[in-house]
This record gives structure tokens, sequence and C-alpha cells, in this order.
């Protein structure tokens, strides 16, 4: 969010070519990291670049196309997303058994140096005028409440949340986002125009944003544990498994917008949201140990449907505020989607670990929560070790039916989104741009 405001103020390409070179440069270092805290400190570094790169050059891609012709541009963004969700593990696995880690970051490091040949020559230079740079007590207060707040929920499930090493930073959050709140509403060119969230379309596209951190993003990481760790399953099988799921973003966000020529945009993001919810019903009711040809339907739906509002979605962002403001517009909503899948994945961590415990045995007493917190990190070894000897119990049957509850969960929020991106972005077309409705205009004025 903050380097959108910047590549508005300071310049797009100008903002863009610098973080794709900083980028660049770190994930290069990365390469030559000796040990981890070295790597961890690179890693930061290659997100700031990473930040700066990809918010300037989605502000600057919106102001090379209207209409239709915006949406269809940013489905090919949706689409290299889905490139890299879906090869991405299979080529990194194969690169490190043939060359070892760092071979990695040098194909990083020569995608980044295609990027920047051919963005420096073809990128127009735009900025905002009316931009006044950063806010940087708002940026301040912002990043060091999000900082806070997914400490306190990575930590939770672990030691609890009453420890005060979880409730202390909870609060500090809190805190901080309150007087975030302060600072933008007396800041003359705030960071994050709050004024926008009067606007049901704006409201819209950043609950879109968040969608696929919990009705994707998080199966991503959860399945694989359940494969691997809980079925039995082995790395390869898994992953062919787990192609099903995102096998999908390589081609159907580029339909999505394709499809923006006959239907609005609220009804093909909604439609794929839909879609998803009943792939996740469905998969709901498959329980471990079911054969992968049972699971290969409901998992493609899965990611059919969340490929439709991951091709528009980008594009959304930028149309729902005016076009100089689209470094902020892509901030928020990156921000949004970046942050929403990190809380997103501790949060239905946490609820799986909950729902497994209640599933367990009442006489295990206090181990219960070690066990579950096991099962749900894959480890049925270390779980069957925890249960006291001669205690009959279905480890692996109590796990399922907590993750059969979770998916019931994640299928509620689907749909519950899915109502609201439709009602919200009703009024937003592909060729409309910026404008607001009669309803929105009678809602700026409350």
């Amino acid at each position: 969010m903050a380097f959108g405001a910047l590549a508005d103020f300071f310049g797009r390409k100008r903002v863009y070519v610098v973080g794709l070179t900083a980028f660049a440069v770190f994930s290069a270092a990365l390469a030559f990291s000796q040990n981890i805290l070295v790597l961890d400190c690179l890693r930061a570094l290659q997100g700031l670049g990473a930040a700066a790169a990809f918010s300037a050059g989605m502000a600057s891609l919106a102001q090379e196309f209207e209409g239709t012709a915006q949406m269809r541009a940013f489905s090919v963004v949706g689409a290299s997303f889905g490139v890299g969700l879906a090869f991405g593990p299979i080529a990194s696995g194969a690169m490190i058994d043939a060359m070892g880690w760092p071979s990695i970051f040098a194909l990083v490091v020569a995608l980044a140096v295609v990027a920047l040949v051919l963005g420096i020559p073809f990128l127009r230079e735009t900025r905002n005028p009316d931009a006044a740079g950063l806010d940087w007590l708002g940026a301040i207060t912002f990043t060091l409440s999000l900082t806070l707040f997914t400490y306190g929920v990575l930590r939770g499930p672990a030691i609890g949340w009453s420890d005060f090493t979880v409730a202390g930073p909870l609060v500090g959050a809190a805190i901080l986002m309150i007087g975030f709140y302060f600072v933008e509403r007396s800041t003359r060119h705030p960071m994050l125009d709050l004024t926008l969230f009067r606007y049901p379309r704006f409201v819209g596209v950043q609950l879109l944003a968040a969608a696929p951190a919990y009705a994707f993003v998080v199966l991503l990481v959860l399945l694989p544990v359940r494969f691997v760790g809980i079925e039995g399953m082995n790395e390869i099988a898994a992953g062919q498994l787990m192609m099903a799921l995102s096998g999908p973003l390589l081609v159907l966000p580029i339909a999505a917008g394709i499809l923006t020529r006959w239907f609005a945009p609220a009804t093909v993001c909604s439609g794929g949201l839909l879609i998803s919810a009943a792939g996740l019903f469905w998969l709901s009711q498959t329980p471990v140990g079911s054969a992968p040809g049972v699971l290969t339907i409901p998992l493609l739906m899965i990611g059919v449907g969340i490929s439709l509002p991951w091709g528009l979605m980008d594009g959304l962002a930028v149309s729902v505020v005016p076009k100089e403001r689209a470094g902020m517009a892509t901030g928020i909503f990156s921000t949004t989607r970046v942050a929403g899948e990190g809380v997103a994945l501790a949060i239905v961590t946490a609820v799986l670990s909950a729902l497994t415990k209640s599933h367990l045995p009442d006489n295990l007493g206090t181990g219960s929560a070690d066990i579950a917190q096991r099962l749900v990190t894959g480890d049925l070894a270390g779980a069957q070790t925890l249960v006291p000897p001669g205690t009959s119990i279905r480890l692996v049957q109590d796990y399922s039916d907590a993750f059969g509850s979770l998916l019931w969960i994640l299928t509620a929020i689907t749909l519950i989104t899915a109502s609201v991106v439709l009602v919200s972005l009703r009024n937003v077309t592909a060729e409309s741009g910026f404008d607001l409705s009669e309803e929105e205009a009678e809602a700026s004025t409350l």
C-alpha cells in the first residue's frame, strides 16, 4: 500500500523499475546466503522490491487500457499467477534435485531481467499530479498493526490465546489500527482514503481480494499436509492431485476476461465463487482415505470456480477508483490479498486444530490439544505416540470429521462472499470504468 502511494507520486514506471531491480539484486544475493538469518533478511528486502514492482506495475498497466481491453489485460495477469501456482512447486522441486536450491533464485533473477528489458522501453511514465508523497505516519501505524496482528494469530494456536505474547500483540494491533484510523482522517493526503469505503463497489472489491485466501490458498497448504502426512501418499502423487486444484488457473483467468463481453464482472465473479462453494461442499463429503479419482472432481470445481474472479479482480481493483489513483488502489488491493492469505491460513489452521480437539475423546485430558496440533501439521506418527497406552482412539477418523466440518465453514463463507460481491459490484461493467451510481452518490453524502 505504501509503494502504491509512492508510485502515484514519483511515477509508476520509475517505482516499477527501481522495485524490480531491487528484487533481482536481492534474489541473486539469496543464492549465496550461508545461514537462515541472512536468508530471512534478504527475503524481507526481496519482498520490499516485489511490493514496489507489483503495485507500480499494476498501476502502470491500468494507464494503458480502457474498458473491456483493460479487463482482458488484467485477466492475463491473473493467468500468470496461475502459471506460478500450478508449476512453481513442481519446477522448483525439479531444479533443486538437478542443480540445488540456489538455482531457484537464479531463475527468478532471469525472469526479472526479462521483465526489465521489456518494461523499460515500452512502459510510459505516468503519475498522479495531485499526489503528495507518502503518508509516513499512516504507513508506520498500519504496518506495525498488521505485523503485531499476524504475529499474534500465528502464535495463538500453539501456546494459547490468553498468553501474554499472544494477547499483548493483538491488543497492540487493535490500538495501532485505531491510531491509523485517526491519522488517515486528519491527514490531507492519506495513504488510504477512508472515504472510499462509502462506496459498496470498493468494499466489494476488497472482499473479493480476500475470497481466494479462504476458498483456495489455505487448501494449497492444508491438502498436501493431509495427503502426505495423514493419508500416506507420496509427494509425487500428492502433487499430481493438487494439479486438479491449481491447473485451471492456467487458462480460465483469461477466459474470465473474455466472458465480460457478454456478462457483467459481478456475475462472472459471483458465479465462480458459487462453483467453488459447491466444490468445497463436495470435498467435505469425501473422508480421509478416499480414492484420488473421487477427490479430483471437487478439487477441479474449486480451481475452476476461483479462476473466474481471479482473472477479473485486479482489473476491478483499479476500475472502482479514479484512474489517476491506480497506485493507491492496487496497493490497497494487494495488501488485502497478501495479508488476507497469511491471516486466513493462521486462522483456518487454528480452527482446524480446535475442531480436531473437539472430536477427540474426553479421556485424553490436556493431551488432546497436543495430539490435535500434531494431526493438523500432518504428524500422525507423533500424534499416535501421545495417546495413552490402552486407549482406544480413531485419530484418522477424528481428523477426517474435523476437516469436513472446516470445509462446511469455508463453504458458508464463500457463499456469503458470492452474494455480497454480486450485490456490491452489480453496477460495474467492463466498459464503465470509474463512475458513481445513484446509490453510491447517495451513500457518499451520508
